[in-house]
């Protein structure tokens, strides 16, 4: 969320930013329902100071004197209760104005308006090539005895899998090696709940715009989609130290995500599934950009740094504005190359907001000076399983069906250099 006076004081470069997310909102109206808010909540306090004053001197009052006060103040009751009725659809209304309006993205984002117009930053490894003719994940893993799509539709339904026997095994593996590769980086591991409240959500900025694939119980409460959902809801209304910034959580977790918009869309296989596990970096620093910027900077980074350790070819793209989110002042994708597909498909996106997820979860800090601020924060994936999965076993096949593990992941897997049959 956005201060409304920061709103107020640079409304064409909100308007801007909005445009430049492809973000449809009426900030003009915002404008004239806060005027509104400004003059019925003006009068509304006038109101009730005049009804203090008037309660503090019949307090002094007795006998008929304080009768005749009393009788004084109904008409003043009166209007105090239709201006609070007036002021209420007004400030739901704004409320709800003020929870679309996005982040203004930063000066280095490209135009754009999907995906598609991402600009490709960076390029690490050779894509893999086969003198032989490769095979896609699914028939590797399944060939293994890695996966099994058909019973895990049968007990799930669409997009259903169990992971089995060396699938298991090299999912821990990689869970072990990112809890010990990012544990390095200081991070303090954490493992948050994974059912959480609303405003939650509304704290994170998933809500209210991506609210159809999200998925939610019968008591209201929602299963997350990344753990960056209670871990920047963490220190929620609390007030941190200058000193003890920055917090680095690495949350771990299972996720639940109803991709209710991608119907027809990586229909096989386990690049897009309901429910996976994520290890996620969330930092919360001091409200300043530059420091903004270095950390982003640094948790990408991070990934980058995982990624080459087990030698997979990606490139890292920097988002367009229509493909960031809400409150996204800035992202970068990581994508996997997949020899099966013959093209990179995303793995990690790390992202900085400055104080728009503070504000929701109003978590502020005191600076040297004693002044109260709102925190930034920032996220990245370390890694999702099984995602990662589908490139790892296309980039590391043989040709007579083994697939090799990663040097990294050897002392997980008991010491082996290849899953076999």
């Amino acid at each position: 969320m956005l201060d409304i006076k920061f709103i107020r004081e640079n409304l064409q470069t909100v308007k801007d930013g909005a445009k430049k997310k492809h973000i449809d909102i009426d900030l003009d109206k915002l404008i004239v329902l806060d005027d509104e808010r400004k003059e019925l909540q003006s009068k509304l306090d006038e109101k009730r100071a005049e009804q203090n004053k008037i309660s503090a001197e019949i307090a002094k009052l007795d006998g008929d004197e304080r009768q005749e006060k009393i009788n004084s103040v109904s008409g003043l009751k009166k209007e105090i209760q239709d201006l609070e009725e007036k002021l209420k659809p007004v400030k739901e209304e704004w409320k709800k104005l003020m929870l679309q309006v996005p982040q203004v993205p930063d000066f280095t984002v490209p135009n754009g308006a999907s995906d598609e117009e991402n600009q490709e930053i960076k390029v690490w490894g050779e894509k893999t090539k086969f003198n032989f003719k490769p095979k896609s994940h699914i028939e590797l893993m399944q060939d293994l005895g890695m996966v099994d799509f058909e019973r895990g539709s049968k007990i799930h339904g669409f997009r259903g899998y169990y992971l089995m026997g060396d699938g298991a095994k090299l999912s821990w593996a990689i869970w072990n090696y990112a809890n010990e590769f990012f544990g390095n980086k200081g991070f303090i591991p954490m493992l948050p709940p994974a059912i959480v409240r609303e405003e939650n959500l509304y704290g994170t900025g998933h809500l209210p715009n991506d609210a159809e694939d999200v998925y939610h119980t019968q008591d209201n409460d929602y299963l997350i989609g990344t753990a960056e959902i209670p871990a920047t809801g963490y220190h929620a209304g609390e007030v941190l130290q200058k000193e003890e910034l920055p917090k680095k959580y690495l949350g771990f977790s299972p996720c639940y995500r109803r991709e209710a918009g991608s119907y027809g869309k990586d229909t096989k296989g386990l690049i897009r599934v309901h429910e996976f596990y994520k290890m996620e970096q969330v930092i919360i620093c001091e409200a300043l950009n530059e420091e903004s910027v270095k950390n982003h900077e640094w948790i990408n980074r991070n990934t980058e740094e995982f990624i080459e350790t087990l030698d997979i070819p990606y490139h890292t793209v920097i988002n367009c504005g229509g493909d960031l989110g809400q409150g996204q002042v800035k992202k970068y994708d990581i994508e996997l190359w997949v020899p099966g597909e013959e093209k990179y498909r995303e793995i990690s996106s790390a992202s900085y907001f400055h104080d728009f997820q503070a504000r929701r979860f109003n978590i502020k800090y005191k600076d040297k000076d004693g002044k109260l601020k709102f925190v930034h924060t920032l996220n990245s994936t370390a890694i999702p399983t099984p995602r990662i999965l589908v490139s790892l076993v296309e980039n590391f096949q043989t040709e007579d069906g083994k697939i090799k593990i990663p040097k990294p992941l050897q002392k997980y897997m008991g010491g082996r250099e290849f899953i076999e049959k």
